[in-house]
This record gives structure tokens, C-alpha cells and sequence, in this order.
């Protein structure tokens, strides 16, 4: 058997062979297509495809740090692009990357990936990597060709022009996916941020009157800074900088946004489905009332924030985070670890927990940019949420673990104490009735679903067998 393999995988996108081009080659398409489940940090890359550009990327091997780095070699849009590894895990990897026209669909292409690579050491290395690496090509291109065909049907499913959006919050989990796919879908970001930063494209609105006339250039701004309510227990202190964070810099900027002569057309400002409070078994949509608790408290207050903005004329939408699912952080990261060693229900795992994939959350937030008609709050939430118990059972099945052994109430409470009840023992069952209503098509309804995808258990077959 030849130790020289390949893989071959083809996906058909809704979109031409220049759109599916473009999107691959504006800057942040490899953060995107990065998989999040692999332990991967891109240390460089100069934003090009062209020959002679090389990406170094930070990768780890049977847990041993290394280097890849790669360099392109072919360029030709909107038909190909190629690159090959200089140095790195393989003894040998070169990549196609193919863009072909299909027969009388004049938005319809075909993404073809192509890739030759040697394993090291001979035929000891194909002995004992060739299924690992099998395995890895795999579940990455799975991925990769996943992302890209939602992302495209997106775009042509519902068609935004080009606009210039700024964000907050661009660091975070949300902000930083949110800002890469917009980028390659072909709109303009602008970061924004607490203090004065030397780079064109983060504006201190905050602190500098000068950098908020700039919002006057912006067709829209998305808001989703604010202290993390995870990060440890609710001292008197955490919980003032939670509400302040949210509230104070929401008016803040919603006044600021009001003073503008030119003013974005739409801000869509985080909240969440925590303003529903500890509610049981009983169905919340966005009609619902409010609960009583801090966290509902501050979510309402979060979003009554948000007037002047209103009152000048700008379109607001709250979008009620439920519980956001991803590899890369929040709940799924943090139950990840107990639920390889069997970790089960967190109290008696009755609490219905309202979940949503961070797919959904990025194009649910293109839907209501893209959407004039839709505006207030917004339920950004699985149309299937889940009982907590149910959660547990069927991470488990994904990982090949049983959920075992339950954390009971009173040890949460006593390691987190009062954050314990609010984010991990409340029952909220809410619905997204006006996404739904609206007409977005969710990416991820199955919770299973969507942890397989998350998680690297899906896998994209070669079209060939291996050489």
C-alpha cells in the first residue's frame, strides 16, 4: 500500500463560483473554518490567497505543540486556490481548493477539496496514524463544507447589501464568530470598545465624543458587551458590575446613537432568557411576563435601556440569549470535562433548559439585521428545549459516556451559591415564536444534532479510496 493518501470532498453551495470565492477569501475565513473542537490558534497569516502568502497556525499532536506552516501556490478566482505545507504534522500535504460551475444553476457551484498528504515515518507512521488522520480529514471537512453551505444559504436565503456594522463585545465568544462570518459575507465590521485603541477599525465610543460621531458612518450597530455572569460567585460587587456593565454602557450608547444626525438604521442589543425568571414547566414566548429575581431584574432594566435609542427613531431588537451552545465556551465547554467522566443531571434535572447553538445565534442576528419588520424583544432559542436531565443523557451518548452521576442541588449551591439557582437549577422552557414566525430556518432544531457537528463525531467520507 502506497503511504502517499487522499481525500477527496465535494459539497454543492447556493451561490456562484465568485461568491464562494469571495467568502473564502476575505480576511477571517480561516478563523471560521477552523473546527472548534481543535486545539488550534492561527499565530499568522497576511489575509491572502495569493502565491507566496503563508499562514503559520499553532497546533498540538498526540498533545505535542507544533507549527504548521503552509504557504499558497495557486491562485486562480474564481477556480481554485492551492497551498502546501512547509513545514508541519505531515510529511506531506498539498491542498486544492475548487470552485466548479453547475450545469444551468447560474447561483449553484460545487466546493471541491482535494488533498494529497504523507504521513511521517514511513510505513510505521501509516501503520499507526493513517486511521487517526483518517478520522481527523474527516470530521474537519465535515465541518468545514457544513459551515460554508449554511453560511452561503444564509446570504441567498436572505440577501442584506453590504453594510457597515459595528460591534461591542467582538472578543467575546458571540463577537468574535459574529465578526468573521459578516466579514465573509461580505459586509464591513467596526470594533467597539472601552478605551482609545490606535487601529482603524475600533472606535473608544465610550470615552471618545470624536469616535462616537464616527457610529454616523454605521448602518448598524450590535451590542453584546457586558461582564460575564459565570465567572465566579455573586459577591454584592460582581453583581453591581453585572447590572452596570449592562445597563449604564447600554444607555450610554443608546444616548449616544440619539444625538447622531445620521443615525444607524437597526441596534440589536443583547438580553437574555433570563428575564423570565425561574418559571417551571409553563411556556414562555416573548409576550411572556417578567420574573423577580436579580437576573431578571437586570435584563429588564438591560433592555428599558435601550429607549433613547428608540425614542430617536432606531430600530431596537433584544435578543434573549438562551442558554448558547459551543465547544469554545459558556455551558457546553464547561459540562464537557464532568461528562467524559460521567457526569449527569445538575440537581434533579427537571429544569427545562432553553439552549441554542452558536450557529443559530450568529444567523439569527443576520436575520433580524436583514428583516425590517422584526424589532423589540426576540427569543434566540432552539424551537426545542430540553430538560436538563435529557441534556446530560444525550451529551453522553455523543461522547460514548453515561451520565452517571448527578450533581446534586445542595453542592452547587454551596460551590456557587446564589449563581447556582439562577443559571443552572431555573427552569425556563422558552419558544422563539418570533423567529419562527418570521420565517428564520434554524441550523441546529436536534440537540444531538447539533453536539455531533460541535463535537467532531460527524464525518465528510472521501470520494475515492485511498491510493
Amino acid at each position: 500500500m502506497s503511504s502517499i493518501q487522499q481525500y477527496i470532498a465535494e459539497t454543492k453551495l447556493s451561490a456562484s463560483p465568485e461568491q464562494a470565492f469571495a467568502y473564502h477569501e476575505r480576511p477571517g475565513a480561516l478563523q471560521r473554518l477552523v473546527p472548534p473542537w481543535e486545539s488550534v490558534k492561527i499565530e499568522h497569516s497576511d489575509q491572502s490567497l495569493h502565491v507566496g502568502s503563508q499562514v503559520v497556525l499553532k497546533t498540538k499532536v498526540a498533545g505535542v505543540s507544533l507549527r504548521w506552516v503552509a504557504e499558497h501556490v495557486q491562485y486562480d478566482p474564481p477556480r481554485l486556490f492551492a497551498d502546501t505545507q512547509l513545514s508541519g504534522p505531515f510529511k506531506r500535504w498539498d491542498h486544492r481548493h475548487e470552485f466548479h460551475e453547475v450545469a444551468d444553476e447560474a447561483q449553484s457551484c460545487r466546493l471541491r477539496d482535494e488533498i494529497t498528504y504523507e504521513l511521517p515515518m514511513g510505513a510505521l507512521g501509516n501503520l499507526f496514524g493513517s486511521g487517526k488522520a483518517c478520522h481527523t480529514i474527516e470530521a474537519m471537512f465535515a465541518y468545514r463544507h457544513r459551515i460554508t453551505k449554511d453560511d452561503l444559504a444564509m446570504a441567498s436565503q436572505t440577501p442584506m447589501d453590504p453594510m457597515r456594522i459595528a460591534i461591542s463585545g467582538s472578543s467575546g465568544l458571540v463577537g468574535s464568530n459574529l465578526s468573521s462570518m459578516l466579514t465573509l459575507l461580505g459586509h464591513e465590521v467596526v470594533n467597539l470598545v472601552r478605551s482609545p485603541d490606535p487601529r482603524p477599525d475600533h472606535l473608544a465610543v465610550w470615552s471618545d465624543s470624536n469616535e462616537l460621531q464616527q457610529l454616523s458612518q454605521c448602518d448598524a450597530v450590535v451590542h453584546l458587551a457586558g461582564k460575564s455572569i459565570a465567572s465566579g460567585r455573586w459577591s454584592d460587587e460582581v453583581k453591581r458590575e453585572i447590572r452596570d456593565s449592562r445597563v449604564i454602557k447600554t444607555r450610554q450608547l443608546c444616548e449616544g446613537l440619539a444625538s447622531l444626525h445620521k443615525k444607524p438604521k437597526v441596534l440589536v442589543c443583547a438580553s437574555a432568557t433570563g428575564i423570565y425568571g425561574d418559571r417551571g414547566d409553563e411556556t414562555l414566548l416573548e409576550s411572556s411576563s417578567t420574573g423577580d429575581d436579580f437576573l431578571a431584574d437586570v435584563a429588564a432594566e438591560w433592555e428599558a435601556a435601550c429607549q433613547p435609542a428608540i425614542d430617536a427613531g432606531i430600530r431596537v431588537v433584544n435578543t434573549r440569549f438562551g442558554i448558547i451552545l459551543s465547544p469554545q465556551g459558556g455551558a457546553l465547554q464547561k459540562t464537557l470535562l464532568p461528562a467524559k467522566f460521567c457526569g449527569g443531571a445538575l440537581g434533579n434535572g427537571q429544569q427545562w433548559w432553553s439552549w441554542i447553538a452558536i450557529d443559530d445565534v450568529l444567523g439569527g442576528i443576520h436575520h433580524v439585521l436583514a428583516n425590517d419588520q422584526v424589532n423589540g424583544p426576540v427569543n434566540f432559542v432552539s424551537p426545542n428545549p430540553i430538560r436538563n436531565r435529557d441534556f446530560a443523557q444525550t451529551l453522553g451518548k455523543v461522547l460514548n459516556r453515561p451520565a452517571l452521576i448527578p450533581a446534586p442541588a445542595f453542592g452547587l449551591r454551596l460551590a456557587l451559591g446564589e449563581m447556582a439557582d439562577a443559571l443552572l437549577l431555573a427552569s425556563t422552557r422558552v419558544i422563539p415564536e418570533v423567529l419562527t414566525e418570521t420565517g428564520y430556518q434554524f441550523r441546529f432544531t436536534d440537540l444531538a444534532d447539533y453536539l455531533k457537528y460541535g463535537l467532531g463525531r460527524v464525518r465528510l467520507p472521501s470520494l475515492e479510496r485511498n491510493k
